[in-house]
């Protein structure tokens, strides 16, 4: 009964130690979720300017191998960059919102037109399409919801313009600082890698970069084709709208896979306005150049960047969408090799050496 006080055992006290540890592990988790939760436009300006900075990299290299120092190839890049983005937009711009203000305004003309169509009328008698609609309206507009949504809407649209342009501006003041330093900033990440396995990592690394480079240089030009060629069709057919229709069909070409399908759908649509049969022709039109596009101008202008299978490219713009959104899904692709090359240049030959 007076004997010494029992001291704690090794057990027990290795139990609570691994208790604290893991609780303490977890709270820290958290906090950096939400931190980094808060942090999340912060992180897409810097992988917006990651994504440029190696999109215009093998620019400014090619530069410098013809002799042409680095910071004087970085400003004539970076430069060129700004005014092809700024004429651009001069250029287009005027054209774009007209039309797009134009469009609002006669989008009831252009619903009366449409439904004028016998091919509507059809429609219409068989599902009763117009009766469907008009209630469907009428539901909305009574609802006190869909009016607080709207203003909503209509004052955050202010704050988005806003913080697009404060997004756009940080992304290329990232994307100058990190097109000068790159070489230095990479000799610093190198630096981090043990001496005996650094030549690989840099000959990874370096390959890596050489493919997203390519891929954002390449997906930028075949998107840019897309919009002008069918610039020209809808010139060519007399479709109305047809610049900002380009814009679109440009804009989404970037996004792999269904974003060049969609606007194709985008411009068909439209072009229901003027008669089916025209409708008919642009669906033509972008069966045959999907076919030009994916067997002659991907091959010659993607030939050195990105080899993914087509059940791992799926996937990938999948997850990268779902994550990240638009951004995601233009970047998913690249990953995705960057991954394939890890895995078949230090996974598979390590497994073979076992």
């Amino acid at each position: 009964m007076g004997g010494p006080p029992r001291r704690p055992t090794l057990l027990s006290a290795s139990a609570f130690s691994i208790g604290f540890t893991g609780a303490l592990g977890v709270l820290l988790a958290w906090l950096l979720l939400q931190n980094l939760t808060r942090l999340s436009s912060v992180l897409t300006y810097l992988l917006v300017a990651v994504f440029l900075t190696l999109a215009l990299n093998p620019l400014v290299e090619w530069l410098t191998r013809r002799g042409v120092s680095r910071p004087s190839s970085v400003f004539c890049v970076f430069m060129s960059f700004v005014t092809v983005v700024g004429v651009s937009a001069v250029t287009l711009l005027p054209g774009v919102v007209g039309q797009a203000v134009t469009l609002v305004e006669r989008a009831p003309v252009v619903l009366d037109e449409l439904s004028g169509t016998p091919w509507m009328v059809e429609l219409d008698r068989r599902y009763a399409v117009s009766e469907r609609a008009t209630t469907e309206v009428d539901r909305l507009l009574t609802e006190s919801d869909t009016w607080t949504a709207l203003f909503g809407g209509v004052l955050g649209a202010a704050g988005w313009v806003a913080g697009s342009l404060v997004g756009l501006l940080t992304s290329a003041i990232l994307t100058l600082y990190l097109l000068a330093t790159l070489p230095s900033v990479k000799d610093a990440a190198y630096r981090l890698v043990p001496s005996s396995r650094r030549p690989r990592v840099v000959r990874l690394a370096e390959e890596i970069m050489r493919r997203v480079g390519g891929y954002a240089l390449g997906q930028a030009t075949v998107a840019t084709i897309n919009a002008v060629c069918s610039w020209l069709m809808m010139q060519v057919l007399g479709i109305p709208y047809a610049a900002i229709l380009a814009v679109s069909v440009g804009l989404l070409g970037l996004i792999p896979l269904i974003g060049a399908t969609l606007g194709a759908v985008i411009v068909a649509v439209s072009a229901l306005t003027v008669s089916p049969t025209v409708a008919l022709v642009v669906l033509v039109y972008y069966v045959v150049y999907q076919q030009l596009e994916n067997y002659w101008i991907v091959p010659r202008i993607m030939k050195r960047t990105v080899s993914v299978p087509g059940a791992v490219t799926v996937v990938a713009v999948l997850a990268g969408g779902t994550l990240l959104g638009v951004l995601g899904a233009l970047i998913a692709i690249p990953v995705a090799a960057g991954l394939l090359l890890i895995y078949e240049e230090v996974l598979v030959p390590r497994q073979e050496r076992l």
